[in-house]
């Protein structure tokens, strides 16, 4: 396994991403990493390298079409509080993403794929920048028999929301890679954890519809970053011999080591990097969340229903509450993704616990996680 790169920077890491992929011309790139750790500043930092600027600063060219928590920015709704009737979603029409899209009878390429996941339909009105949504109902009339009812502006939830963006999102990307005119800028495509929009039950299928349009395309180069091991297993498998990296960060540097055909080797990276910190004694906050995620993650795979199945019961806590509920409150909170401090020193030794616990519940190679004399010396 090669030594994993280090960057100052995460504008450094894209720089480089960018020359390897051209270096190794990869056409699908795949990168996991736990949340929090920049997946999507990177793809940010990827998508402003592709910018040229004028004198004056402005873009006078771009390269990279890119779906990100961004993305999902583009749009708004406007809930009509005053007649609470025109429920719209508004698109940001100043966004190169919804360039000369007017011509392009974009209903019904978005609809083929909206509807693998919903059953509302929808109308885009061009010249105001707006989508109405609908939905037609099977209604039982008095006699028993049935008539198909239309209900008009309706608003779709959140979930909704999101897999129509997703779809819409596909549709401009195949425009991309058929080279229609007003995509042929787009030499890449980013795509930052589409599964965290949406449901997870479609993971498999997301996963395995974005795989058969890229590999049926060889005109773009796709980078592709995710936290969700089921859906970038299922990448993994379905692509043809993809890059593969696992993206991490120790608090002062970022870095991309590649995974070759590894691609469950996220699991045990994402654990040798607790055991580091539990060893080291810098365990931050953060720490918590990625435990919690291996922890379900072995869960399901011993069929358990619940993380808290695979924890050990401590003999003061024989059903385990005490253990999980520490795991459960010090997973959760924005500081555990987006602040990463340092943990109290009580909740160093509660993390050490339940990790040794696991790891001696659940072996790994022990090569891989060497025993460290000075652990006891760490406070």
């Amino acid at each position: 396994m090669a030594e994993p790169q280090k960057f100052p920077d995460l504008d450094a890491l894209a720089v480089q991403l960018r020359q390897q992929i051209e270096d190794r011309n990869k056409k699908v790139t795949l990168i996991f990493a736990h949340n929090g750790t920049g997946k999507t500043r990177l793809s940010m930092a990827f998508k402003e390298l592709g910018k040229q600027r004028d004198a004056e600063g402005q873009v006078t060219a771009r390269d990279t079409l890119y779906f990100n928590a961004f993305t999902e920015d583009l749009f708004s709704w406007d809930n009509d509080l005053e007649h609470d009737r025109a429920r719209v979603l508004r698109m940001n029409t100043d966004s190169a993403f919804f360039g000369g899209l007017a011509e392009l009878e974009m209903e019904n390429r978005i609809r083929p794929m909206l509807r693998r996941y919903c059953d509302f339909d929808f109308q885009i009105d061009y010249d105001e920048g707006v989508i109405s949504f609908f939905r037609d109902l099977r209604v039982r009339r008095e006699d028993g028999t049935f008539e198909t009812v239309r209900r008009d502006n309706i608003k779709i939830s959140r979930g909704e929301e999101n897999v129509f963006i997703w779809s819409f999102f596909l549709a401009v990307a195949q425009l991309a890679i058929d080279g229609q005119e007003a995509y042929d800028w787009v030499r890449y495509f980013y795509i930052d954890d589409p599964i965290s929009s949406l449901d997870e039950n479609n993971a498999i299928a997301v996963a395995a519809n974005l795989a058969r349009m890229l590999k049926e395309q060889d005109r773009l180069k796709v980078v592709v970053s995710s936290h969700h091991t089921l859906f970038f297993n299922v990448l993994c498998n379905e692509l043809n011999k993809p890059q593969r990296y696992f993206l991490s960060c120790d608090g002062e540097h970022w870095q991309l080591r590649d995974t070759g055909n590894t691609p469950r080797f996220y699991h045990v990276a994402m654990l040798k990097e607790l055991h580091d910190a539990a060893q080291s004694g810098q365990l931050l906050t953060y720490h918590f969340t990625i435990l919690r995620s291996i922890m379900e993650k072995t869960a399901t795979f011993h069929g358990f229903n619940h993380f808290g199945d695979v924890m050990k019961r401590d003999p003061g806590d024989e059903d385990g509450t005490l253990h999980f509920r520490y795991v459960q409150l010090l997973s959760h909170g924005n500081y555990s993704l987006f602040e990463p401090a340092e943990m109290m020193e009580e909740n160093k030794r509660i993390f050490r616990s339940i990790l040794e616990d696991f790891m001696n519940n659940y072996r790994f190679n022990p090569a891989l996680f060497p025993a460290d004399e000075t652990v006891e010396n760490v406070a």
